[in-house]
């Protein structure tokens, strides 16, 4: 499994504000990711919202949105899986290159919990639900929060 090796984090997110942002594509999925990612703030102390957008591609922009509406940082969900065109490739991309775009442009964390997958069982594996072997939407919520941190800590005073 692929996030064997993952560190233990603990991190304080008193004090920051935080959005999720996921797509409405896989619900199942995308509820799971939403979960783990609202269960890792509550345990972090952040404040958090979630807003909700049509899909993966839509996620760049509104995470935008809502960095510049005042988040210290967003954790943005999605949920593409491989069919037998090429839109895959250009979602995937397109979401990863946005998501990267807005995080270097605002300055802001972006937790990238966009799981790029080959079948549904792949993402229920991942998405925290029951039986899950791993949570990437509360993984993705921790680097947002932890990056945020240490951005904070590296502010000239």
């Amino acid at each position: 499994m692929s996030g064997e090796g993952s560190p233990q984090v603990a991190v304080d997110g008193s004090g920051l504000q935080v959005t999720i942002v996921a797509g409405l594509w896989h619900d199942v999925i995308s509820n799971g990711l939403i979960a783990g990612a609202e269960r890792a703030l509550a345990e972090m102390g952040a404040e958090f919202s979630v807003v909700r957008c049509a899909g993966s591609f839509e996620l760049p922009l509104v995470c935008q949105a809502a960095l510049n509406n005042g988040a210290d940082a967003v954790v943005a969900l999605g949920v593409i899986i491989r069919g037998g065109t090429p839109h895959f490739e250009f979602v995937s991309d397109a979401a990863t290159s946005g998501l990267l775009r807005v995080a270097l442009d605002s300055g802001k964390p972006v937790g990238f919990g966009v799981l790029t997958l080959d079948d549904e069982q792949q993402g229920i594996d991942r998405a925290g639900l029951p039986g899950s072997h791993e949570d990437k939407g509360a993984e993705a919520a921790t680097a947002a929060v932890q990056a945020a941190v240490t951005l904070r800590a590296m502010e000239k005073k």
